[in-house]
């Protein structure tokens, strides 16, 4: 043993750490090391300053030390004892890593008494040592806060384990952050989270449980029929939302944000946001209300589960829960949305400032949704992203270990229910719901951990589900014995009074009062109640009458130049893309001639937003590829070819009042489309604007659409002014690029929830633009507009500079040349959007001169008068044709039918385009030139009978009588 190859690996190192220790001070190690270390001289490679240690400090050293080692060839028992020892050591120091990192897996987090799923690296055994064998090293080996007061290993080692394994599992090993990790072992064995400084007040704590379950036995008692989606078996939720509330507050954080699914929810209304319960009894009564409720407005309202609130801790402080419908996710990035919103400043120009400390978003989440529903993840993926980051959301998983029938074993393929944060590098912490004192500690630490690193914490809440999933329904059924459990398990108020009685606290006459004191107040709210009164309807306020009319969107030419000049103003030593040099000369010589000023669409789009900053209006644009453009359209963003260095001329603009903001989103439409939906609900008076990369790719934000954008006004009274634009055209580019799926927003379109363009101008575009972020104030809709694709480079589509000048908004733009004879006119062509290019390019135009090709450029709210005056303007019109490219259950013509056979009276109504697909549009460029070329041609043919068409069929489908 007289080289250091004899050890290896951490053998080595901790050989001669010891080694070191014992030649300052022998009775340092331990007998065997010293009886090894007397016959023992390290490698030359390996000098030791001074002397050796004496005999004299070991009574058995029989003469001193020098430094010529004794031949030990005569001591191999020593040696491998020795070697033997360290192995020891060394698995002692790995033994209390493994309960760091895996003694969640051995804690006990049932409430309901399951064992834990346990692992080999939690047994001594595994590393090769006993107990007795760490009794007899120091607790240095185990290391941390423990080790300062712990007699020997053993001891800090069965602290390591009270920490780790108990009711709470700290889940943090994935973390890859050091700074972090230490924090957090510091925060879990050394800081307790204040429970010594500042312990839990016990019977306020009591106080707060009885109110809870009381609450809840109530509604069961009063309205058993009901669903209400009962807390009970997490009731411990409301005092840890209370802890981590009470915190923010403290911190002057303003905004308080949460967002969570029905499970509960009426609890943590009543009992978080204050809503009143006469308010709440009211709506299970569920009265008939009057006809002055909204009713003409569209208002249906929402089941009581679903609603929002708010309420005001302080002055300064608000805590709000946005309102969400059933897909029990959903709720999670229109809340992040609304926390940015909240903590973002707009009011200078440039970058818009965003503060962490100016909001908190809370969402709690279910067991089996968590995992099982891909928005969550989407969300999650935006936590560090910097147009999305919030400070750090605190997640807490409101874990019944179910789903509405489902067992874990069949909804998740992970072992916890948190494990998709994991990937995220959110720190977990798994706890049991019936340890009141640790889910105060847990909540505590969420807090703090969010407040130092501005990131993500987890809480996985883990307790049971008292009823079946609405109360009504039976667990038994599927979980039998499961529910035998839970049916004798006592609730968590009952288990902490049981824990002040036994530290002589209270009396159990003490808890009963607390009972008996909330049922009675309860009961004198309910039988006072007049749920016609006490019935609160938010309904919305009527969108203002001929607002969209009023509004002026024109701007004058000064303005225009000089804003594009700003635009095209660069840093100094920015080096654009050759390609992109042209472009900006064209647009840097184009004003030299106002009478033959062409602008194109994204000059019309740039344009627009600068006056809008020049308002004070602030913008936000995300989407997929937005900086740029998918179609290499906008350049917003310009990047120096050397030094990859960024440039947005719209932050730099001297003009600007306001902030511009536009960020790439993730590949993302759902979480991607409800962070914007979120931002828009919080702060209404900025205009948010989000872009698919082609329109179909809305179909992965159906949910959002549906559940928020549409129907948001009519269920909670939210009146979001959000801006989609969607690229919409059939091009051949095959099913998947063709289409916005207009039909879909016809069909969700009532009550004017919203507006629908399909525009077919940039000076249309411009105006629309700016119309919608002027009516933010006063008649805010969500805009949804089909934008082009091929078109945006079209000189056809491109509008002189007086359409900007002195143009306006037109809803129904008429046929120019047309109208020069319109007494001549018999055949009427209503279109919208990228067909009427194809239709005036067509040769087919020349040769029918007596066609006029209208264009509806506003499809929702349809603009009757303004259709009913052009179709006046042709009074010889025999019949007229809807003409579109998309199939014939898709596009406009469903929605367009009825109302155009009322304003044409007698005169046929014919139907051209393709037929009716399933599919969009068709998989092969070839096939789609064909049917286009076919319905351009017979939207010219006059339609007293079908004709056939190259492939057969006929595209004129039908006459709507």
């Amino acid at each position: 043993m007289q080289t250091r190859s004899d050890f290896y690996g951490p053998n080595e190192g901790y050989v001669l750490e010891l080694y070191e220790r014992y030649s300052r001070d022998p009775n340092s190690v331990d007998s065997t090391l010293r009886a090894f270390f007397q016959h023992w001289t390290p490698p030359d490679e390996y000098p030791v300053n001074g002397t050796s240690p004496t005999a004299s400090a070991d009574p058995s050293s029989a003469a001193p030390v020098t430094g010529t080692a004794a031949p030990i060839t005569s001591q191999p028992a020593l040696a491998q004892t020795a070697l033997a020892q360290t192995d020891k050591l060394v698995g002692a120091v790995n033994y209390a890593q493994a309960i760091r990192s895996f003694g969640h897996l051995g804690a006990r987090l049932d409430p309901l008494g399951s064992d834990p799923v346990g692992d080999p690296s939690l047994l001594p055994e595994t590393h090769g040592i006993t107990e007795a064998d760490l009794a007899n090293m120091p607790a240095t080996l185990v290391g941390g806060p423990i080790a300062t007061s712990a007699a020997n290993a053993l001891e800090a080692i069965r602290a390591l384990r009270t920490i780790y394994s108990s009711s709470i599992g700290f889940d943090y090993d994935h973390v890859r952050e050091p700074q972090e990790r230490a924090w957090l072992r510091e925060a879990a064995e050394a800081e307790r989270f204040r429970l010594v400084q500042d312990p839990v007040k016990d019977s306020a704590l009591l106080d707060r449980l009885t109110q809870v379950e009381t609450f809840e036995r109530f509604l069961q008692r009063i309205f058993p029929g009901k669903f209400r989606f009962s807390i009970e078996g997490l009731d411990i939720t409301v005092p840890v939302l209370d802890e981590v509330i009470g915190e923010a507050a403290s911190d002057e954080i303003y905004t308080i944000l949460i967002g969570m699914a029905h499970r509960g929810r009426l609890n943590v209304l009543a009992h978080i946001l204050n809503k009143p319960y006469s308010q709440i009894l009211a709506e299970f009564k569920d009265p008939v209300q009057p006809n002055n409720i909204g009713a003409d407005l569209g208002w249906t309202g929402d089941v009581k589960y679903h609603a929002g609130a708010e309420r005001e801790v302080n002055k300064d402080v608000r805590v709000s829960m946005s309102p969400n419908p059933s897909h029990l996710e959903a709720v999670n990035p229109v809340v992040e949305g609304m926390a940015r919103a909240a903590g973002t400043s707009v009011d200078m120009p440039g970058k818009p400032h965003f503060d962490p400390t100016d909001t908190l978003p809370i969402l709690i989440h279910g067991d089996a949704a968590f995992p099982g529903q891909g928005i969550v993840a989407e969300t999650l993926n935006m936590s560090s992203l910097p147009g999305y980051w919030t400070g750090g959301t605190i997640h807490i998983i409101a874990n019944n270990q179910l789903g509405f029938t489902t067992d874990p074993i069949d909804s998740r393929s992970t072992l916890y229910a948190s494990d998709l944060a994991k990937g995220f590098k959110i720190p977990v912490v798994h706890v049991n719901a019936d340890d009141t004192e640790a889910c105060i500690e847990v909540g505590r630490l969420a807090y703090a951990y969010r407040a130092k690193f501005q990131k993500d914490f987890l809480i996985d809440l883990i307790g049971y589900r008292r009823y079946g999933h609405n109360e009504v329904d039976e667990p038994g059924f599927t979980q039998p014995t499961l529910y035998q459990i839970v049916q004798s398990h006592e609730t968590v108020r009952a288990l902490w009074a049981k824990t002040l009685i036994a530290r002589n606290e209270i009396t159990q006459a003490d808890a009963d009062a607390m009972v008996a004191r909330y049922m009675s107040d309860l009961q004198k709210v309910y039988e006072a109640l007049d749920p016609e009164e006490d019935l609160v309807i938010p309904a919305p306020e009527p969108p203002t009458p001929g607002a969209a009319r009023r509004i002026k969107t024109a701007v004058s030419a000064d303005r225009l130049n000089a804003l594009n000049h700003a635009l095209l103003e660069a840093p100094d030593g920015f080096e654009f893309h050759p390609k992109l040099l042209r472009a900006r000369q064209r647009r840097a010589d184009m004003f030299n001639a106002a009478d033959k000023v062409m602008l194109d669409w994204s000059t019309a789009e740039e344009l627009a937003f600068a006056s809008l900053l020049e308002e004070g209006v602030s913008i936000r644009l995300t989407g997929q590829d937005v900086q740029r453009g998918t179609f290499s359209q906008r350049h917003a963003v310009y990047h120096d070819v050397h030094t990859d260095a960024t440039y947005t001329p719209l932050q730099t603009i001297p003009q600007a009042k306001a902030a511009f903001e536009i960020h790439d989103s993730p590949l993302s439409e759902n979480a991607a489309l409800g962070f914007e939906y979120g931002y828009n609900v919080q702060e209404p008076g900025r205009f948010v604007l989000w872009e698919a990369q082609y329109g179909d790719f809305n179909n992965g934000a159906q949910v959002i659409i549906d559940e928020f954008i549409s129907s948001a006004r009519a269920k909670w009274g939210q009146t979001p002014s959000l801006v989609m634009l969607l690229p919409h055209g059939l091009e051949g580019s095959g099913p998947d690029h063709a289409s916005g799926r207009l039909e879909r927003f016809l069909q969700l379109s009532a009550e004017t929830n919203m507006r629908i363009a399909n525009c077919t101008t940039a000076a249309q575009y411009f105006h629309l633009l700016r119309r919608q972020a002027l009516l933010l104030e006063g008649d805010p809709l969500p805009l949804i507009i089909m934008t082009p694709k091929s078109l945006l480079r079209n000189p056809l589509v491109a509008s002189p500079l007086s359409d900007f000048v002195d143009g306006v908004w037109h809803p129904v733009i008429d046929d120019v040349r047309a109208h020069e004879h319109a007494s001549d006119i018999r055949h009427l062509i209503l279109c919208s959007g990228k067909i009427y290019i194809d239709l005036i390019s067509s040769a087919y135009r020349d040769q029918n001169a007596s066609t006029a090709i209208v264009r509806v450029e506003q499809l929702y709210p349809l603009p009757d008068e303004e259709l009913a005056t052009v179709i006046a303007g042709y009074p010889n019109v025999e019949e007229v044709a809807w003409v579109q490219e998309e199939p014939q259950n898709m596009g406009a013509w469903e929605f367009m039918r009825e109302p155009l056979s009322e304003l044409l009276g007698d005169k046929p109504l014919h139907y051209v385009g393709r037929a009716p697909s399933s599919s969009p549009a068709e998989g092969s460029s070839a096939w789609h030139a064909v049917k286009q070329e076919e319905i351009i041609k017979h939207a010219f043919e006059q339609y007293v009978k079908p004709v056939k068409t190259l492939s057969g069929q006929t595209p004129v489908l039908m006459e709507s009588r």
